[in-house]
């Protein structure tokens, strides 16, 4: 019986390797949580990318084992030392080689889907906070400059804007209220040394101001009054510049909707800015471009949503963001994926997706009863409560009495 070649049995494991590990690959999804937001396909392609990578190199590895434990088995009878074989310099370059390219392509893709996600998109502006500032004054009130700008924390010259100012029943110069040196009458008069011959010592003496000289009109106080004057009113309030930002499709634009998270130990606190409204959930819009500016207040926590694929640190005194766009509606679970704390297990919430009519809806309500009552309780500490207080849900959920 004549043997196979064996480039044909390599060519044959081969192409039924590659065949195997993509359908592992495209059917690995069903090892992921549903996809929820416009960042999870993204991440689930390369998870697939990945998965096929590494079934194929499962394959290689675990197949060579399992053919040498076989071809290689020791013989009854065969007492014989196994044949000396050292090194081989041209299989030691191609196992080394393709390791390497895998891992350089890896890493070219996953830039690749960083940047789409939006993670290279933040801290490229600044938001500019528009502000008045009335100065109270007088009207001996030092000359602000115009020109005498502060550039500081990036921000030019020209990010500002001059603001117009009037002052009721007078009329300012351009550039500011001027202002007049006092000089007091004292410094009018010159003083003269006069030398004594009998002590032969020399004195200073202050001759008596002439009666001309002396204006004897009362000085009336300057009133104090607010007084606009033309300064640079713009205030740079710098985005974080570290997490998940706008996409490459809507860089530089706004998001649609801005939430202010706090981490405590052991809560999520959410703060609508722009409705007033706080909460311990997260409500969002169904296709709404949504920024989440994280910060923390005792130690890093992390912001985990498994639904959008989506993870980002809130750290002490670093603001950090994650935007998104939540793309199918329901209730998926917040989890904080960074010890925090002997608590923090318990350390979860949930974002509820709207659709746009509901999440006004929502929004309206909550501004009623925020109004109504504002010492209501969105979070609290549960190392505060007693053990059957803190117990008490999971009793409840479980029906024991």
């Amino acid at each position: 019986m004549q043997q196979i070649p064996v480039s044909l049995l390599t060519l044959v494991a081969g192409v039924l390797i590659a065949l195997i590990s993509m359908w592992v690959g495209q059917h690995s999804s069903v090892l992921l949580p549903e996809q929820a937001s416009a960042q999870a396909p993204l991440v689930d392609n390369f998870f697939q990318v990945m998965v096929t990578i590494g079934t194929a190199l499962f394959l290689i590895v675990q197949g060579a084992i399992a053919i040498f434990m076989f071809h290689y088995r020791q013989r009854p009878g065969d007492e014989r030392d196994g044949s000396p074989i050292e090194g081989n310099f041209p299989l030691e370059i191609f196992w080394t080689a393709i390791p390497s390219i895998i891992v350089i392509g890896l890493g070219i893709y996953s830039v690749d889907i960083y940047t789409q996600m939006g993670g290279l998109g933040v801290g490229s502006h600044h938001t500019m906070v528009s502000h008045n500032q009335t100065t109270p004054g007088t009207a001996l009130a030092a000359t602000l400059d115009k020109t005498s700008d502060v550039v500081d924390n990036g921000v030019l010259e020209n990010d500002f804007v001059d603001e117009t100012v009037e002052v009721p029943g007078e009329i300012l110069p351009e550039n500011g209220v001027e202002t007049p040196t006092l000089v007091p009458v004292e410094e009018l008069v010159e003083p003269v040394e006069i030398f004594n011959e009998a002590s032969n010592e020399a004195s200073v003496e202050t001759p008596e101001t002439p009666d001309e000289f002396i204006d004897e009109t009362p000085i009336e106080a300057p009133i104090q009054v607010p007084v606009k004057v033309p300064v640079k009113s713009k205030i740079a309030a710098s985005q974080p510049n570290i997490g998940i930002g706008a996409n490459p499709q809507v860089e530089g634009k706004e998001p649609e909707l801005l939430v202010n998270v706090t981490a405590m130990q052991f809560a999520w606190i959410f703060n609508y800015p722009d409705s007033e409204i706080t909460s311990g959930e997260l409500h969002v819009p169904i296709g709404a471009d949504v920024q989440l500016n994280l910060t923390a207040t005792d130690v890093i926590h992390s912001l985990w949503v498994p639904q959008f694929r989506l993870k980002q640190d809130a750290i002490p005194g670093q603001p950090t963001q994650l935007r998104f766009v939540a793309t199918k509606p329901g209730t998926y679970p917040i989890v904080c994926a960074e010890l925090c704390g002997g608590y923090h297990g318990s350390m979860r919430s949930q974002v509820i997706v709207h659709t746009p009519e509901d999440f006004d809806n929502w929004l309206e309500s909550n501004r009623i009863a925020q109004a109504e009552n504002q010492g209501q309780v969105v979070a609290f500490q549960p190392r505060e409560l007693s053990k059957s207080e803190f117990l008490a849900p999971y009793v409840a959920a479980m029906g024991v009495d």
